[in-house]
């Protein structure tokens, strides 16, 4: 999307509004291992999503925020690092070349999420999409990249640092255009997300109350 960051944040908000009147709360094992993305995440504390809503939820609007960066710092390094645009080109060109990804074409409310249900003990899976994918990228051969000499290491380095610093104000201004949509976004997690979680609690009361409940 074309336009200003200020743009570009209240286009993804709209989006992601859109989106949660379609959630639904999931039926499957809670999740055990923390969402590195969304636990502590300045961005969702900013938008007034860091507390007492469902992981899918945060999830869903922290991956439509990196979507916002992530173009804009691809923008950046396109016209100002190229030694680091060259070598991203070349990597997405390699993964470009496997297989399969089973990652794939999903909708931001689904990317980084896991792409397999976690494990029980004694119930080994007959395969997993991760699995099948790193067979799939281990049985395509791919050639070695060029070494690169000491002074092309120091300058891709500092090239990173310097995109690196670009994500970080990014992410500072984000934070501070989030603070002008926080009551909206409050309005539809009344709206939308709340009345779901009471309802699960709801259900969870009722079947503790059950008198088939042992004990």
């Amino acid at each position: 999307m074309e336009g200003s960051i200020e743009a570009r944040v209240s286009h993804e908000v709209d989006r992601w509004l859109a989106w949660l009147p379609r959630w639904r709360p999931g039926t499957h094992r809670a999740r055990v291992r923390l969402c590195t993305r969304c636990f502590g995440s300045p961005i969702l504390a900013a938008a007034g999503l860091d507390v007492d809503v469902p992981h899918p939820v945060q999830h869903a609007f922290s991956m439509r925020m990196k979507g916002v960066i992530d173009v804009a710092v691809d923008d950046y390094t396109a016209r100002n690092l190229p030694m680091l645009h060259a070598e991203i080109r070349l990597a997405e060109e390699r993964k470009a070349r496997r297989p399969y990804r089973a990652g794939e074409g999903l909708d931001p409310e689904f990317l980084g999420l896991d792409l397999d249900p976690e494990p029980v003990p004694d119930q080994p899976f007959l395969f997993t999409l991760t699995g099948l994918e790193a067979d799939a990228a281990a049985e395509h051969d791919e050639p070695a990249p060029r070494p690169f000499t000491f002074e092309e290491k120091e300058a891709l380095r500092e090239e990173v640092r310097l995109a690196d610093e670009f994500a970080k104000q990014l992410g500072r201004r984000i934070c501070v255009e989030l603070s002008q949509h926080r009551e909206r976004i409050r309005s539809a997690v009344v709206a939308y997300v709340e009345p779901q979680v009471e309802e699960l609690l709801a259900d969870l009361d009722r079947e503790l109350d059950s008198p088939g409940w042992p004990g």
